[in-house]
């Protein structure tokens, strides 16, 4: 019954940034692979970001934009975004599992555990 709760989102211009923040609770298993996905309406959900003790991984569309990083002792996961674009615009989902991160991003079906989202709106 571990919950994510997804924080820091909301609305900003093109070239703008945000940090999204993801804090893990009533935990129970240790928490190895994080990761950060998005949804756009009328689209699937894509995986953006994985982190690990080990690799850090990322979508084509934001590297050298975005930048994952973790807190392990508190289980928080963070997306710090940069150069913020509107094709960035979608429900950003953070995403928790006991196993260690795959090569790549893994599906979203890999995950054990899941947050509600926080909207990113970015403006022209």
């Amino acid at each position: 019954q571990v919950q994510l709760v997804e924080s820091g989102g909301g609305s900003v211009q093109a070239g703008g940034s945000l940090r999204l923040s993801c804090a893990a609770s009533r935990v129970t298993y240790r928490i190895r692979c994080m990761a950060w996905f998005r949804q756009a309406p009328g689209k699937e959900r894509e995986g953006v970001a994985s982190i690990d003790s080990y690799n850090t991984r990322y979508a084509d569309s934001v590297k050298g934009r975005f930048t994952i990083s973790q807190e392990n002792p508190k289980n928080t996961l963070y997306l710090q975004m940069n150069s913020l674009k509107p094709e960035d615009s979608a429900t950003y989902y953070c995403a928790a599992d006991w196993r260690v991160c795959q090569g790549e991003i893994s599906g979203d079906n890999w995950y054990h555990t899941w947050g509600q989202g926080t909207q990113v709106t970015v403006s022209s």
